[in-house]
């Protein structure tokens, strides 16, 4: 089982991480999304009044259900526009790169029919690498552990 530190970004103090419904359907689902990119956690955090970064350690459990998508695969693409499309999966945690604002445009073109998949492919291989992990579960949320949060 392997530990690391992971971070989320927002607008306060998250000890306890749920699960809440958002009104926009995300890359991965419905879930509490973190990053082992710290520098990305704080860009999120920069978005808010308060900007916050959480530290977590996540201990892995291999118990549960983990789709992990190494690369930007044809397979990921498809998990996104079927997550972005509010279809749901069964997985308890989903890690891969996130569909940053300008790949999402990518991806929103992409289903509008605007562009081709090998244009997207294109597109899209031109963007800084990012990183996300997804908590889906509640199970899920028991494998990681606050840590502390600061204020950026």
């Amino acid at each position: 089982m392997s530990k690391q530190i992971i971070y989320h970004g927002g607008y306060c103090k998250i000890e306890t991480p749920k699960i809440i419904e958002g009104k926009y359907t995300k890359d991965f689902g419905t879930g509490f999304y973190c990053t082992i990119l710290e520098e990305q956690a704080i860009k999120w955090a920069q978005k808010y009044n308060t900007p916050t970064i959480n530290k977590y350690e996540y201990n892995e459990n291999l118990k549960l259900k983990i789709k992990n998508f190494i690369v930007m695969t044809e397979e990921w693409l498809d998990f996104i526009i079927g997550s972005r499309s509010g279809k749901k999966h069964k997985f308890d945690i989903v890690i891969g790169a996130m569909a940053d604002d300008k790949v999402y445009n990518y991806i929103t073109d992409l289903m509008s029919g605007q562009i081709t998949r090998e244009a997207f492919w294109e597109l899209a291989k031109f963007n800084h690498p990012t990183h996300q992990i997804a908590f889906c579960t509640e199970k899920s949320l028991e494998c990681i552990k606050f840590i502390v949060a600061e204020q950026v």
